[in-house]
Order: C-alpha cells, then structure tokens, then sequence
C-alpha cells in the first residue's frame, strides 16, 4: 500500500478527522510538517498553515520561515506567521526554553482555531502536527524512565482533544524517503544534532546503543504501542469499576469505607488513582495506606484536599479557604448568604408566650440582649459558650462537639453567630443560654439557616 493510502486509512481508522473540518498545520519546515502538507494536498483535504518563528537560531530561524512563506505560496493555502521572543518569555516566566516555547507555540494555535469558530465556522476545527513513529517510541522509553505508568507507554496518541497526528504510522526514513521521491524542499534544524535536550539525547544516543544490542528494538517498541493502549484501555475499565464500588458522593465530599479499601488489590495503586484527581502524588500513597491504620481525626492534605481518617471511613474534603470566613448581620438585613447556605431573618414583638420552637436549623433568640452588627463566622479553637439550659456551665465548643460525636469534616463546617464576642448561636446545635427568651422579652429574632 503506498504511504498515500497509508494516510487515508489512519485518518479512517482512527476516525481522526472530516474531509469538511477545518486543518490547520503546524509546519516548521522540516521534512516532517512538510511531508504531512504534501500528503494533505494529495489526499484532497483542504487545510490552512501556521508557523511559529522562535528567533533563537539567528539566520536558520529566517530560513525556516522563508521556506513556509514559499510552500504556502506552491499549496495556495492561507498561512499565519507568529514571531516570538522566546528567550525573553522564558526568562520571565522561568521556563525552560523548550518548555517556553512549547507554551507559546500551543497557546497560539488554540488562539488560531477559537478565532475560526468565533468567525462562524461551524464543523470541527483541528491542529494537525507532523509527529511521527520515531517521535512515539522516543515519547516511550522517555514515559518509562520517567515514571508516568501504563498510560505513558502508549507513547504519542493520534487524536488528543483537538490535536491530530496523522504520519504516527510513518518511520523518520519512510518520510525522507517520501520526501525525496516527490522533490519536496526542506530544512534542517542544526538544533537536532545536539544531546543538550532529553529527546535528542535518547534518539541520538540511547536509541542506537540498544540497537547494537537489539536490532529491531524500534520495531518493537512501535509494535508494542499498540498492546499498551488496549492494556491502558482494560486499566481504566478496572479502576472504574474500583471507584464505583468504593467512592460514595457526599455533598462536596467523598467518603470510603476503610475495610473494603483495605480488601482491595492491588491496594496502593487503587489508592493512587483515587487520590491523584484531588492534587495528591504518588509519594503520598504510603501516608494514605498508614492513614488506613490510624486513629480518627488523622489527615493529610494536597494544596486543594484533606483525606481525614473518620473512625470507619477515609473523607476527601476540599481544604476551605479560611479568608472572608465572617459576615457581618446589621440591624435591617433579612436574608445573609455565605458559604454554608443562607440565613433567613425576621423581627418580631414577644407576646409574653415562651414557646419551645427552637429546632436544629430555626431558632428565636431574646433581641434585647443583642448589639448589632452581629458577627457571622467560622468557629475557632478557644470559642465557648452557656448552652441552652446550662445557664452556669461555660462549655468549650470543642468539648461541646466531642460529646456531639462530630467528624473533623462536620467540625470544619460549624459557623456561629456572636454579639459582642459572646456567641448567640452555634448554628445548626444549638442557641447560648443568655440569649434564650425570657418572660420580659420584647422583641425576638427568628432566624431560619437553609443549608446549600
């Protein structure tokens, strides 16, 4: 079959693309962006070109472009230029220059292809870069000495969101080849020859040293890409069915049975795909196995999550951001809003009948004894207060919350109402005695929380 209709068939097999979606290229050009116009102009898919002119090679960075700006002109194709000061953006940013210009490079084609849709276009708008099978075996062997597990190894995908790499079927010497028989201009990147960056160090050197040792080590690696993604595919089946059976949703949490985790193999790598969606690393997955095993109220966090260990259970919470965490209740406001839901306020004159209305979530205090603003905040270590019906006992609230049996999760989310820094109401518990309404009462405050 020719490389031609090699093409065709990736792009069908792998469902890659419609003949009416919008291509954009990004070409260098190098042999490869250019074999992948060439093979676009054969196959009739119509296509425009972009190219990224870094400025760091002096006089070949200019070259580079030229020879775009020419094909552009043989395809009769429209053709973006972006010239960027790479040097300076990395120096800022604190980037390698690879890194650097792998940010700026990505970015502006995004920009490119939301500006087809901003401009009407309606079908499928795709970047088609010009990775090949070399470049999917280096991205390999890189993934497993890295580290980066089962999906790393299926190397380069051919359709990643938005970005198509159609010549994944192709060897470097197929496309020089190809290259050559159809008289097709290109340059060389003088930057390729030097080790000084991973990928070239692994194709100039590591590569070739495993082939003295084993020839068809390339052939294999690339048929073994295959066998990886189907490996990945029967992975990811299990852990779902893993997630479904452990994971119960709770609100804005997750909670997990500690003994049927603990049932579960392999243990440490179910832990790890759970944990990782919460910004949690595999260098944290033994604190996690350890936290099986330790007393309730234990916890490790992730910059965006706790896993707190709650007598039978493992909860993942978000970490709350602790800033703003008070609103101020003046004299006329009716309804006040924070983070647990909202309060509903209401005045009312006192007709001298004392009723036990007070539940869990709507309470009436003695307004007489309240000096506004009242304060509406998270409770802190040191709080305390007279709880209803112990007009003599000042208790802690901590101490109130451990008779409570409350989990750390449930203790974080306890906001209180204060007058003058003495709490009126621990919301949702219960309210303090010296605010409870008495037969000289006048006037009352009913104030009702609907949770989120």
């Amino acid at each position: 079959m020719s490389i031609l209709n090699q093409f065709k068939s990736f792009i069908q097999q792998h469902h890659l693309f419609q003949k009416e979606d919008y291509l954009l290229l990004a070409v260098s050009g190098g042999v490869d962006s250019v074999v992948l116009c060439e093979l676009c102009q054969q196959a009739g898919f119509p296509f425009s070109m972009a190219h990224c002119n870094f400025q760091l090679r002096g006089e070949e960075s200019e070259r580079d472009e030229k020879l775009v700006r020419a094909l552009a002109e043989i395809y009769n194709v429209a053709l973006m230029v972006q010239k960027f000061d790479t040097n300076d953006f990395a120096t800022q940013n604190k980037l390698s220059i690879q890194v650097a210009a792998r940010e700026l490079r990505y970015s502006w084609f995004e920009e490119l292809l939301q500006e087809k849709k901003t401009n009407g276009f309606s079908g499928g708008t795709y970047l088609l870069t010009a990775h090949h099978g070399n470049d999917s075996t280096e991205t390999l062997l890189m993934n497993f000495f890295k580290g980066t597990g089962i999906k790393g190894l299926q190397g380069i995908l051919p359709k990643q969101k938005n970005i198509i790499r159609p010549l994944l079927f192709l060897k470097k010497e197929e496309i020089i080849a190809f290259a050559k028989e159809n008289n097709l201009p290109f340059v060389e990147d003088s930057s390729n020859s030097s080790d000084k960056y991973t990928r070239n160090y692994f194709r100039n050197q590591l590569i070739p040293s495993l082939e003295k040792v084993f020839p068809q080590v390339e052939d294999n690696l690339q048929n073994n890409l295959e066998r990886f993604g189907e490996i990945e595919i029967l992975y990811r089946q299990s852990i779902h069915r893993h997630k479904q059976n452990l994971l119960e949703k709770k609100g804005n949490e997750i909670h997990i049975p500690v003994l049927k985790l603990l049932k579960s193999t392999p243990l440490k790598t179910i832990i790890y795909e759970i944990i990782k969606d919460f910004q949690f690393t595999a260098h944290q997955v033994d604190e996690v196995v350890n936290l099986l095993n330790s007393e309730s109220g234990k916890y490790l966090s992730s910059s965006s999550h706790k896993i707190i260990k709650n007598r039978n259970w493992l909860i993942i919470t978000p970490i709350v951001n602790t800033e703003a965490a008070h609103v101020l209740i003046k004299k006329n406001d009716t309804n006040i809003e924070f983070e647990l839901g909202k309060l509903k306020i209401k005045k009312d004159h006192f007709d001298g009948t004392i009723l036990k209305s007070n539940t869990e979530n709507m309470v009436s205090i003695n307004a007489d004894n309240l000096t506004y603003p009242l304060m509406l905040r998270k409770w802190k270590e040191g709080d305390y207060f007279y709880p209803l019906g112990m007009p003599k006992k000042k208790k802690k609230l901590s101490k109130f919350f451990i008779d409570l049996k409350l989990s750390l999760t449930e203790k974080e989310k306890i906001w209180v109402i204060e007058s003058q820094q003495k709490i009126v109401w621990v919301i949702g518990k219960r309210i303090d005695d010296r605010f409870k309404i008495l037969p000289s009462t006048q006037q009352i405050l009913r104030i009702e929380f609907i949770e989120s």
